[in-house]
């Protein structure tokens, strides 16, 4: 019914303890070292050693008296040992997700700044943007298209005055005031 060979450490571990809770009693090494292959398929050769494992994580108790050592553990106090690594390992968890909820705070708090400082730089370049080499040249273009386009208006007047001097013998001063052109009228430059 027992498998002698191939038992992994945790198995061995689990059916050590059976020992303990099965019997409610106090053991010397010896005695275990005899039980253990017997009852549970543990090799004589890792008794001690898983023995030791067990009393390392505190679920097997030893105490010496005299020249013996005894071992104990009884269902109880790993009830209770186990009852307080969950309630350790809760807290850790709890502590855990307020840690994540702090820094994700922290991190939604330095989004929203550098969400802000993202805006107020797009203002910044905005305010700017007249010394845009791009947007200067848009500007060189319309003036230049605006210059041609008042000196053609100016050549057009200038040709109008001309027409109204010789067609109607009107002076240029009175043409100039009658239609509001004012005496330093001339192309731009």
């Amino acid at each position: 019914m027992l498998n002698k060979t191939g038992l992994s450490v945790e198995e061995k571990r689990t059916r050590m303890m059976e020992i303990f809770f099965e019997t409610n009693d106090v053991f010397q090494l010896k005695d275990i070292e005899r039980i253990a292959p017997k009852e549970k398929g543990i090799t004589a050769m890792s008794v001690k050693e898983i023995l030791q494992s067990l009393v390392d994580d505190g679920m097997v108790d030893t105490d010496r008296i005299g020249t013996s050592n005894y071992f104990w553990a009884f269902p109880s106090k790993a009830f209770h040992t186990r009852k307080r690594k969950l309630e350790a390992l809760e807290t850790k968890v709890i502590l855990q997700a307020v840690c994540i909820l702090e820094e994700r705070a922290a991190l939604l708090k330095e989004l929203a700044a550098l969400r802000q400082k993202k805006e107020q730089l797009k203002a910044e370049i905005e305010k700017y943007k007249e010394c845009d080499p791009d947007v200067v040249e848009e500007i060189c273009q319309a003036n230049r298209v605006a210059k041609e386009a008042a000196n053609r208006w100016t050549d057009n007047i200038f040709s109008i005055k001309s027409w109204a001097k010789r067609k109607f013998g009107f002076e240029e001063n009175r043409i100039d005031k009658t239609f509001g052109i004012p005496e330093d009228f001339d192309y731009i430059d």
